[in-house]
Formats: structure tokens, sequence, C-alpha cells
């Protein structure tokens, strides 16, 4: 877990809130309804991705490949130029060192933790949904592979499992 001097009590008003994890966690969702409890601006990075490219991730993964796909969403996240903003990442973001540290830099990064059971049971096809899987990758692999990185970059590791949103969203408001 990164520490930083953004994290905890009394974060500025004027930092980020980024929210990472796993395909499938709830970073949209919580992040629509913390941006309007604290009244701030809402961004969802893949939305951003997809403006620009003029195409939907599945199809950005298809016509440029995962790792072109992969470039993308760094330069974009490494790009954002939010203030007091709650950012809802891709769940790939933590691929890209650059824009980590950007995110990082920016805001207060807060990984929202759930089992692999429970990713497994809420995501439906991960093609559709763009999923940034190589060829062959089971979900499994990805959640083992990708938790060390959320944990690294994160700094606030949240526990989701069996929590109402409300609750989440209670508790980020807290540990801001």
């Amino acid at each position: 877990m990164r520490t930083s001097d953004n994290a905890g009590k009394g974060a500025d008003a004027k930092k980020n809130i980024v929210l990472i994890g796993m395909p499938g966690a709830g970073k949209s969702t919580v992040g629509v309804v913390l941006a309007k409890r604290l009244g701030r601006p809402f961004v969802d990075s893949d939305l951003v991705i997809q403006e620009k490219q003029g195409m939907l991730l599945h199809e950005i993964i298809e016509e440029k490949g995962l790792n072109g796909f992969l470039r993308i969403e760094e330069e974009v996240n490494a790009s954002l130029a939010f203030s007091g903003a709650v950012i809802a990442t891709g769940g790939s973001v933590v691929y890209g060192e650059r824009a980590m540290e950007h995110l990082g830099r920016t805001g207060t990064v807060v990984y929202l933790q759930l089992s692999f059971a429970a990713i497994e049971k809420r995501l439906g096809d991960l093609n559709e949904r763009g999923v940034a899987l190589r060829d062959g990758q089971s979900l499994e692999s990805l959640y083992e592979e990708r938790t060390p990185l959320y944990e690294k970059y994160a700094d606030i590791i949240l526990p989701c499992e069996n929590k109402m949103l409300r609750e989440i969203v209670a508790e980020i408001a807290g540990k801001l």
C-alpha cells in the first residue's frame, strides 16, 4: 500500500478520489453515489477512453489488440486533468505505471477489494465488458495477477464483501 500525505483524515478537497479494483467491483456505481454525496464531479475513465477513441472498450481491444488498448488506457489516465473529482478507473489501469503515478499524485487512491468468488458472481460476458484478458487467460489468474498491483497503488484498501452501496460510500467518505 502506498503511503502518501493525501491519505487519511482531512484530505484536500482539491484532491481527486480515484477508485481502483477488479471489473465488477462497483467502481462506477460507488463513484457516482460518492460524488453525489460529496458534491464532486464524477469521471469514468473508461467512458473518457471510449469518447476519445470513438469505440467501445471491447471494440478497441478487438481492433488494436490488448497491448494497444493498454497503451491507450495508460495515455488517457496519465493525462486526466481534474481537480476534486471522483474518478472510476478501468480494472486494468494498474498496468500503466505512468498513469498510476499521475493518479496517485492528483488524488487519494481507494482500492475496492472483493474476493474472487464475489467478482466472478458479478461479471457477465467478459468480452462484451471489455475486460483486458490475454488469450487463454482465466478470470481467476487475472484476479491473482492484479491483486498485488491494486494493493501496491492504494492509499486506502476498502474491503467491500457483503456490504451495501451506502456502507461503502459512507466508509470512503469517513476515511477522507
